[in-house]
């Protein structure tokens, strides 16, 4: 009997995972093993499909869909790999191929080092969906084995990712730690500095792009020397920016684990919940101070997306104007007009929200015009960096004192607390010593012991974790000062302020609040209070002496 000649597809595939097996299973031996397989028998090479880095758990492959391909234009009619599980290792989609589509096309199929060929009649085939079925085992064991080291490293704070941040590299001294680029550094720096600014996350990006600063993308493909094959046209966008600066890996944090996939077989990522990240603090070096920091984040917050009104004018106060009665934001309100010349006009002010929403069985109007607010922001600001000028000092004193003041109570039943604490740690564990030894002496069961045992050791690790926090909490009285005068130096650069804008107001407030308007000899009085950063509401901290002092002095 003549044997027929066969055109063959060879097939090879390696997945990362194989890659710890050696040689053995490399793309290019499984090639030689095959090839030589093929001249043996006098075959027909007509290609090989391979899939380098892939793995087995599913079919959605560049090799096997073009070799599918082929099959079905009959350009081959044998497919030849070196096991079964080079070709898969999902033993239901293998056997739609294997039993199916294969036959269906009139393809022959070998698994060589299985002794699998469905042309035979020795059995082989009969085994096949065993070994399949094994195959499958064993990834799916392979896949909750590396699952699980990569997340006891990285709960171990060791960096797991394939790059590092941008304005990090890894350490040459260990791959899985991270240290800063000095190239890139200063450049994350100002990222953060320009939006601690009140800069927009789009305004960043085009200024960055304007520079011609290479974005992460590009800077990647510099360094290896070669472009992108993807043809991707690498440009900063506000996703980038949004990215980095929400980043914690810049406070020396490592967050890894966001995303994940829906099983072994699936190699498509999903979003995973926050409370399934793995979040280890102080890992590495930061690059950006816990101020700049809580700056941004602070802005993130005030930020608020508003649509903007028909004639694309948004105000700088959004997000930031509160009415002083029931706390509620307050909303931007446009009236618009037109003159007697037929040119159009437009009023805008801020009402409180609550009235808005509810009416007045919730709260009173607050309206205040945004040009008044304008005028009466600015010259509290001026007011404020005037008087820091005038006695900086003592007015940093007098807010210190007046948050001292407010937080007194609180920080003498933490001081309490704390004491309390200090001394149930203690009576602890004198009762732990005293338990030991009335077990070796056999005064008590072991299974009392062990009942007492455990309930002293939860009480003393609770007792153990809130110490520290009791300790924060009275330390922070002493950040006061600190703050004031972190607020002053950054209000003395607005002694002279002629105008206001987004950043300025994102810079140095808090909040505003507005106050209900009434009338005062005839004149219409609305009170506003401007709290600032750091320090809240300065006006509190100013006696009437000291104002008229400051009034005198200027």
């Amino acid at each position: 009997m003549i044997e027929k000649t066969y055109n063959v597809g060879i097939y090879c595939r390696l997945s990362n995972d194989d890659e710890r097996d050696g040689e053995s299973v490399s793309i290019e031996n499984q090639k030689l093993l095959l090839q030589s397989y093929v001249r043996q028998r006098g075959w027909n090479e007509i290609a090989v499909y391979c899939d380098d880095g892939y793995s087995g758990t599913n079919f959605d492959r560049p090799g096997v869909k073009r070799l599918i391909e082929d099959a079905k234009a009959k350009k081959i009619n044998l497919i030849l790999v070196k096991d079964l599980s080079r070709f898969g290792r999902n033993y239901i989609e293998f056997g739609q191929y294997t039993d199916y589509l294969f036959p269906s096309l009139g393809c022959r199929f070998i698994a060589l080092n299985n002794g699998i060929d469905t042309m035979s009649d020795n059995g082989s085939t009969d085994v096949m969906c065993f070994l399949n079925l094994f195959n499958e085992f064993y990834s799916r064991d392979t896949s909750k084995k590396v699952k699980a080291v990569k997340r006891a490293c990285a709960e171990s704070g060791k960096f797991m990712g394939t790059y590092p941040a941008y304005g990090y590299k890894r350490d040459p001294e260990d791959k899985h730690h991270l240290v800063i680029d000095e190239e890139t550094a200063p450049t994350v720096r100002r990222i953060f500095s320009m939006r601690a600014s009140g800069m927009g996350f789009r305004a960043i990006a085009v200024t960055l792009n304007e520079e011609g600063v290479l974005p992460p993308g590009a800077l990647y493909y510099q360094r290896k020397g070669r472009s992108d094959p993807r043809n991707v046209n690498h440009k900063w966008a506000e996703t980038t920016v949004k990215a980095l600066i929400r980043s914690e890996v810049y406070i020396g944090n490592m967050v890894q684990g966001k995303t994940g996939t829906l099983s072994y077989k699936s190699r498509k990522l999903i979003n995973k919940p926050e409370e399934e990240w793995i979040r280890v603090e102080g890992t590495h070096e930061p690059i950006i101070s816990r101020e700049i920091w809580d700056t941004v984040v602070s802005i993130d917050k005030k930020k608020v997306r508003k649509t903007p009104p028909t004639d694309g004018i948004r105000s700088i106060f959004t997000g930031l104007v509160y009415c002083a009665d029931c706390g509620f934001k307050m909303r931007n309100h446009i009236e618009r007009f037109t003159y007697k010349d037929g040119t159009p006009g437009r009023y805008s002010s801020f009402i409180c929200g609550n009235y808005a929403r509810s009416g007045k069985s919730a709260c009173t109007i607050h309206s205040i015009y945004e040009n008044v607010l304008e005028e009466l922001v600015l010259t509290d600001i001026r007011e404020k960096a005037r008087f820091v000028e005038v006695d900086g000092v003592r007015l940093a004193e007098q807010i210190s004192r007046m948050k001292e003041k407010e937080s007194r109570s609180r920080v003498i039943s933490y001081e309490q607390e704390l004491k309390a604490a200090a001394a149930r740690m203690t009576e602890l564990e004198r009762l732990m010593q005293n338990l030991y030894e009335d077990k070796c002496t056999g005064t008590i069961p072991q299974t009392v012991f062990q009942t007492l045992m455990r309930k002293y050791e939860t009480e003393r690790a609770e007792k153990a974790a809130a110490i520290p926090e009791l300790e924060q909490k009275v330390r922070a009285q002493l950040e006061n000062r600190q703050d004031a005068n972190r607020w002053m130096e950054v209000i003395r650069r607005y002694t002279e302020i002629t105008a206001l804008d987004e950043s300025i107001l994102f810079e140095l407030v808090d909040r505003i609040e507005v106050g209900e308007a009434r009338k005062v000899n005839g004149q219409r009085i609305c009170d506003v209070k401007v709290v600032y950063r750091y320090v809240g509401s300065v006006d509190d901290a100013l006696s009437q002496e000291r104002l008229e002092a400051y009034e005198k002095a200027i």
